[in-house]
């Protein structure tokens, strides 16, 4: 029997507060960019997304376009 208590998992509280401890000092050695490099990847990432949406956009309207020519 002292075996199993020995073995047995402390209680969901203390689990819980040990994996946020050890979340909270993991997250203090993240390199976190600054406000300027957050702004440049952002806007890359709209002026891709921009600009596959017209494509898709286009090949719709050709599609759409090529298939009304078929009817």
């Amino acid at each position: 029997m002292a075996a199993q208590q020995k073995a047995k998992k402390p209680n969901l509280f203390k689990r819980l507060g040990a994996f946020f401890v050890k979340s909270w000092s993991e997250l203090k050695k993240v390199s976190w960019p600054n406000f300027k490099t957050v702004l440049k990847n952002t806007s890359i990432v709209l002026l891709v997304v921009l600009f596959f949406a017209l494509i898709i956009y286009g090949s719709d309207l050709l599609f759409g376009w090529l298939i009304s020519l078929i009817k």
